[in-house]
């Protein structure tokens, strides 16, 4: 059973390489999607830039750990009867796209998917439910009671087609645009194409210690928001819905270490990420334990087709995340 131990996660954090986002360069070039992507490997830049962020932030690693905190406190209290288990939420959402051409204009039709994809990923309502082993039934989360509405679309037209994650398009100042009131929507930015080292990542997302700021939500690539997008291994919106994890307060189901921890006690300990579509049961060995690991997991990297739950556990700490007393409590305002 995984625990957790402040002491490790500081550690493991403030050891990781500060110059890992120094080769990203963007460029003001229309390109095709297509063909740079191919070959490349893909990434979601949550963790990248937040390890970052907390080792040149001490005011947002205490934030962090003030949260983690609150969190164990709250499913300790949960499990001893103290909250009710309801948790219900409708979390208002503003997408704010910006294209370089009429190609990566994202439509309302695909916008208005990926709120249903999110929306039926977070209820288990989706076709592929059924897919889910029959040993990790037990700890599926089913209804988290978090649901996801659209509140507006803000569109600009922009000459920049390849972005840093480095949160210039988050601001009007910078060629992007600002966000709509971030302690009360979730924001979504949509760009053309974010290089990094050799590869490119797909989204990335702020973790609650960055609730309210001006920088806080998720950033998505055009080609993975909602249904229809062309890439086949990923076009059913579900990136989305592992970046809106990170958002939640969802680490990665390998803990961003061999072995490591995400701290959720229901998701079994597996060596690192998975890749494309890797056949049940698998079965991986972390200190001297072999367990079948959940790459159906939202939180792995598995292809699209092959991610379909969340966990109990998982639940509780989004669930943590915007209770009253959460640090994204300012959701259930509107």
């Amino acid at each position: 059973m995984k625990k957790i131990f402040f002491g490790a996660l500081i550690a493991l954090l403030v050891s990781c390489n500060n110059n890992e986002t120094e080769n990203i360069t963007p460029e003001n070039t229309n390109v095709e999607q297509a063909n740079i992507t191919a070959g490349k490997e893909a990434f979601c830049g949550s963790d990248i830039l937040r390890k970052k962020h907390l080792a040149e932030d001490p005011a947002a690693m205490q934030r962090m750990l003030q949260i983690e905190s609150q969190t164990a406190n709250y499913i300790e209290q949960k499990k001893m009867g103290k909250i009710l288990p309801d948790g219900s939420i409708e979390i208002p959402v503003i997408f704010n796209v910006l294209y370089t051409k009429a190609a990566n204009n994202v439509s309302d039709a695909r916008i208005n998917s990926q709120i249903d994809v999110l929306n039926k990923a977070f209820a288990s309502t989706h076709a592929d439910i059924s897919n889910i082993p029959a040993e990790f039934q037990p700890v599926n989360a089913g209804d988290t009671k978090i649901k996801f509405r659209l509140a507006g679309i803000n569109r600009k037209s922009t000459k920049t087609s390849r972005w840093a994650p480095d949160d210039k398009m988050k601001k009007a100042s910078t060629g992007g645009m600002d966000s709509t009131d971030p302690t009360k929507y979730l924001n979504i930015w949509v760009v053309d194409y974010m290089p990094y080292q050799s590869g490119y990542v797909l989204g990335y997302a702020t973790f609650p210690e960055d609730a309210g700021l001006w920088n806080d939500g998720v950033v998505m690539m055009d080609d993975y928001v909602g249904e229809g997008g062309p890439d086949p291994t990923h076009n059913q919106g579900r990136v989305t819905v592992h970046e809106v994890g990170h958002y939640l307060n969802l680490r990665h189901i390998w803990g961003d270490a061999n072995c490591g921890n995400d701290f959720v006690d229901d998701t079994p300990q597996q060596i690192t990420k998975h890749s494309g579509v890797p056949t049940y049961p698998r079965y991986e060995t972390c200190g001297g334990v072999s367990r079948s690991v959940m790459f159906m997991n939202y939180m792995d990297y598995s292809d699209e087709t092959t991610l379909f739950m969340f966990t109990q556990q998982q639940n509780n700490r989004m669930q943590a995340t915007i209770s009253a007393t959460g640090p994204r409590a300012g959701l259930r305002v509107l």
